[in-house]
């Protein structure tokens, strides 16, 4: 059984379901807690509120984070319901460092697979996790913002509190 937990940050309400197995999906920030959780709402079939011992570490990062302060995440994620293929760009794209950004074809040189960067994106735009696995960080061959989920102000407003300057706008 799934479990979910709501974290208050400097930029809104965030929603973290998690599953035996650690980070199963995360919102970006809401104004409210209830629009954050509505915002998952197929991972949150069957989810009890709960707080399991993850919880406490990501509070603290996602505070951080937010708060413009450069950090690694340290929480599991839970890689299930993901492809081979899908599950090996998201572990790449969650060992980006904060700050740096990688071309959809870098992303898909480095798992192997170096024709495929439409598919990398293909696995980007069903990231569970963002902000923990940093979709935002993968940017178009030119350094474009291009693809992202979240919309592409998101995207801006994540590089830029990154400090992220040597985009083409």
């Amino acid at each position: 059984m799934r479990k979910y937990s709501i974290f208050a940050t400097d930029w809104g309400k965030v929603a973290a379901v998690w599953s035996a197995d650690g980070l199963w999906a995360l919102s970006f920030p809401r104004a409210s807690a209830e629009e954050a959780l509505a915002s998952l709402k197929t991972d949150m079939a069957g989810a009890a509120e709960a707080y399991p011992a993850w919880a406490d570490a990501l509070d603290r990062e996602l505070k951080r984070y937010f708060a413009g302060e450069k950090l690694d995440f340290t929480v599991p994620v839970d890689w299930g319901g993901y492809t081979p293929f899908q599950a090996a760009v998201l572990r790449h794209t969650a060992a980006i460092p904060y700050g740096v950004v990688e071309g959809y074809g870098q992303v898909a040189k480095a798992v192997g697979s170096p024709k495929a960067a439409r598919a990398v994106g293909g696995a980007l735009h069903i990231n569970r996790t963002p902000v923990v696995v940093p979709c935002h960080r993968v940017v178009g061959a030119n350094g474009a913002l291009v693809g992202f989920g979240g919309g592409l102000d998101r995207k801006k407003a994540l590089l830029d509190l990154e400090s992220v300057t040597y985009l083409d706008r």
